[in-house]
């Protein structure tokens, strides 16, 4: 063993391969910026590679581990198609074709194509692994499985199957056809009128009814109705009132322009048709600033009371006697919705709270009205109350979608996968076939079990996604009336979609709408 010498200094260690010269002994910085050039293209991803080994692999798969492990570098952004990293400046001008917005948007653009390419297919993905008509049948003849479980499930597998069709929207007096966006629809009790709202191009919105019908078979023809009503105000919130009969009334919130005050509307659904020949119903407005959100008590005792949120209070209001009760709250009140059993109101607030207003103890001054009161982490968009008015349904700004036991004011389901950050977006709940359906504001529409909370289907907008055109929905058991199948309606752009139950469904079938 040779000693160390004092005049040739102490001796260096080097481990085998870290040589001055050889490529492959090149730090792990030295490795990345030499492949730099001048113009925006950057360094490529390649991984070192050692003369010593003796593995094989395929291009493609090393090329996917490639694009997997390919690190982030401040200014640049990684292209796996081309296996190299380009430049990436800030800011939003014309001069600069590449941003991290556009490509993010790019990415998501992609996803959803993919998306509708799956969801044409024939045969799509089970919601639940091993879950078919045919074993759920098999289990429920040999009594493994209850009546309410089967039934749950094959709606479940029905949900699964459902195909898009369009819906030809064509004008009765051979005009331009429909070429104003959708921006909300909302169907009455029976679904077989669903209320619009569509955005004009000019500025404010105009709004009607459509008449569904459903065959036998299957099929749903539509009926846009012939006069249209057009105002300057935004539509913040609508509900169905029955003042008359079941569905009699339409109740509107509509936002103040300039010198345009908001108002709360009561309007005969008679209205929006030139050939009825009924007598229109009660048409009454009430003047009111800002108003967020409304709802009417279907409850026997209050069956003409409606609500209205405002900021920071809650006005009850009877629609005959004109009497107004009150309540000042202490946030903005975005979301409502009355129990049916019994007479009393749900509020959702942008502080997240929850309460309720028990419309029995009206007279009380202070917030001792308020009987129950629980949060959310985030602004309420939309409250459900279910058949077992023990529970309810909330969702928030964060894409939070909560089951509450009242009674605990604890949540006792979440509902995953829901995407929002500001958006005013509802909720639908259609506990026959046990779903839960909502459109976030990335554009997809989301379908869950309304028991367990599991995610049954992701469907893609048919139209790249846009903050202005986010889907509106509705579902319903019988779509187009009592002869009508389960199915979904989505309305996105100027287009309206059907998804029916049936698989069968032949396209152009009964598919014509007149507007």
């Amino acid at each position: 063993m040779k000693k160390w010498n004092r005049r040739e200094g102490p001796r260096q260690y080097r481990r085998p391969g870290w040589y001055t010269g050889n490529r492959h002994g090149e730090t792990r910085d030295q490795h990345w910026y030499r492949y730099f050039d001048s113009d925006d293209a950057g360094p490529s991803h390649r991984a070192p590679q050692r003369e010593s080994d003796n593995q094989s692999s395929s291009p493609s798969s090393s090329s996917s581990k490639d694009s997997s492990a390919a690190p982030e570098l401040p200014g640049f952004y990684f292209d796996p198609e081309r296996n190299r990293y380009f430049r990436l400046l800030p800011g939003h001008n014309n001069c600069n074709p590449l941003t991290k917005e556009q490509l993010q948007r790019k990415e998501r653009e992609k996803e959803r194509n993919k998306m509708l390419l799956e969801d044409e297919k024939l045969r799509k993905k089970a919601p639940r692994r091993g879950l078919n008509t045919s074993l759920l049948l098999q289990r429920r003849h040999l009594g493994l499985l209850p009546e309410n479980s089967y039934c749950r499930l094959v709606h479940e597998v029905k949900v699964s199957a459902m195909r898009r069709h369009k819906l030809e929207i064509e004008s009765t007096d051979n005009s331009s056809p429909n070429m104003d966006n959708f921006r909300l629809i909302v169907g009455d009790s029976a679904c077989e009128r669903v209320f619009t709202v569509n955005n004009v191009s000019h500025g404010g919105c105009k709004y009607g009814i459509m008449n569904f019908s459903s065959s036998s078979r299957g099929s749903l023809s539509v009926e846009m109705c012939d006069n249209l009503y057009f105002t300057n105000r935004k539509v913040n919130s609508v509900c169905w009132a029955s003042v008359n009969y079941p569905d009699s009334h339409v109740l509107l919130c509509l936002v103040g322009v300039a010198h345009t005050p908001g108002c709360v509307s009561l309007l005969p659904a008679s209205l929006f048709s030139n050939s009825n020949s009924d007598q229109p119903g009660m048409l009454c407005s009430f003047k009111i600033s800002s108003a967020w959100s409304c709802a009417w008590c279907l409850n026997t005792q209050f069956d003409k009371t409606f609500s209205t949120g405002l900021s920071r209070r809650v006005i009850l209001k009877d629609a005959e006697t004109g009497r107004t009760q009150t309540y000042s709250v202490e946030s903005d009140v975005l979301a409502q919705q009355f129990a049916h059993r019994v007479p009393v109101l749900y509020n959702g607030c942008r502080s997240g709270e929850i309460f309720s207003i028990d419309l029995r103890q009206r007279g009380r001054r202070d917030q001792s009205w308020k009987a129950r009161r629980f949060h959310q982490e985030s602004a309420i968009t939309s409250i459900r109350v279910l058949q077992d008015e023990n529970y309810l349904i909330a969702a928030d700004m964060l894409g939070q979608i909560k089951l509450w036991d009242v009674r605990v004011a604890k949540p006792v389901q979440e509902y995953k996968g829901h995407h929002n950050e500001y958006a005013y977006l509802p909720v639908h709940v259609n506990e026959h076939e046990g779903l839960l359906l909502a459109a976030g504001q990335d554009c997809y529409t989301r379908l869950w079990s309304l028991k367990d909370g599991h995610l049954l289907r992701t469907i893609p907008s048919p139209h790249p996604a846009a903050n202005d055109l986010i889907p509106s929905i509705v579902f319903s058991s019988n779509l187009g009336g009592s002869r009508g199948l389960p199915g979904l309606l989505m309305a996105v752009k100027h287009d309206l979609y059907y998804f029916p139950y049936n698989t069968d469904y032949q396209e152009g079938e009964g598919l014509k709408a007149a507007f």
